[in-house]
């Protein structure tokens, strides 16, 4: 397929997504299984092309802004799927941000990272990225996700693995201000310990192999992007009764939706994340990963926090005892990965491990 057929398609299927949500919308509560097929298409469809766009305005801002710009892209997206699917209420209404939020920590920093890691190891051997960034993304996922997905489990001011109005306030909170953090650092002061490196540990120089994007083309992605994911925003609300009907025909527990919902969201950051391994870009991989876990946390659970003003029912964050030991071992070997400043094909494998024993254990609790 041509580059410019590839641009067309980028261009239609954000209109065409618009186009099946108008159709669907007034007929949401009774969808035929054609139209359910047509919109998971086109759903999906979207996904990936926000992304395309988004990777086209990170081209041209170039790194580590191009990393967040996809980051904060892919979150607006399960933001959005979350709060459709806790709108359209169900049995799983309740703990669907947590599993969901909870899933794509496991799948950015076990299966983006591990996968990325692998391929990189397999095809030069010893990839080299910079330990001061990844550690510092490390210590903050690690911080973020033990505040607002494992204290619930153990807060007593509120029966049940949930916290109370006060204590999702301080989480909200507490997740934005180390986001900001986070962001300001990766961008601004330590620059550098985010932006990839060479086999001797120094920083590369700007990615110079591809010329950037024009302005025409940059503002043209922009307005696409943001086609793309009001799009998303509303085929997943038209989609949302079908995704949950599909798990329990599965037999799967009530959880896997957020499975599901993280899988969907992340697949085009997995894409990208591999594509710069192979490129010999692993520092570009590993902020993706662990930009995309920082993302989700600190751009969602204040979403969520907001919106259960007007959602009614509980909001239960707090992981189980299965869920808690898989974090604790995924930022335990994700320190020991990231100190050196460099993986084996080894240390991509154990990760890779360790996301399958989650969608294992996800599926046979």
């Amino acid at each position: 397929m041509s580059l410019r057929s590839l641009l067309s398609l980028n261009v239609l299927i954000p209109v065409l997504a618009m186009i099946a949500l108008a159709t669907a919308w007034p007929m949401k509560d009774s969808l035929g299984t054609g139209m359910v097929i047509v919109v998971a298409v086109l759903l999906a469809g979207a996904v990936l092309t926000a992304v395309h766009h988004a990777e086209v305005v990170a081209h041209k801002v170039g790194e580590p802004y191009g990393s967040l710009v996809l980051a904060v892209a892919v979150t607006v997206i399960e933001v959005a799927l979350i709060v459709s699917m806790m709108i359209s209420g169900g049995d799983g209404a309740a703990s669907l941000a947590r599993d969901t939020i909870f899933a794509a920590i496991m799948i950015t920093t076990n299966g983006i990272a591990g996968l990325s890691l692998l391929v990189g190891a397999l095809r030069y051997g010893l990839p080299m990225f910079n330990a001061e960034g990844t550690g510092a993304a490390v210590a903050t996922v690690a911080t973020m996700g033990a505040l607002t997905l494992v204290l619930p489990a153990f807060t007593t001011t509120v029966p049940g693995p949930e916290y109370s109005p006060n204590q999702l306030v301080f989480a909200a909170l507490a997740s934005v201000v180390l986001y900001t953090l986070f962001v300001s650092t990766q961008t601004r002061r330590h620059r550098d310990f985010f932006l990839p490196v060479t086999d001797k540990g120094t920083v590369e120089p700007e990615d110079d192999h591809a010329e950037p994007p024009t302005g025409k083309r940059t503002a043209a992605s922009l307005v696409l992007l943001l086609i793309a994911l009001v799009a998303v925003v509303g085929l997943a609300k038209v989609e949302s009764p079908a995704i949950e009907a599909a798990v329990a025909a599965a037999g799967f527990p009530n959880s896997f939706v957020g499975v599901v919902i993280a899988m969907l969201v992340l697949l085009p950051e997995t894409i990208a994340a591999v594509r710069a391994s192979v490129r010999r870009r692993m520092q570009i991989s590993l902020n993706l990963a662990y930009g995309s876990a920082i993302a989700s946390i600190g751009l969602t659970i204040p979403a969520i926090a907001v919106a259960s003003i007007w959602l009614q029912g509980p909001l239960h964050l707090g992981l189980g005892a299965t869920q808690i030991v898989l974090f604790a071992l995924t930022i335990v070997v994700s320190v020991l990965t990231v100190v050196p400043g460099r993986a084996t094909r080894l240390q991509g494998g154990v990760h890779l491990a360790l996301l399958a024993a989650f969608l294992f254990l996800a599926v046979n609790p």
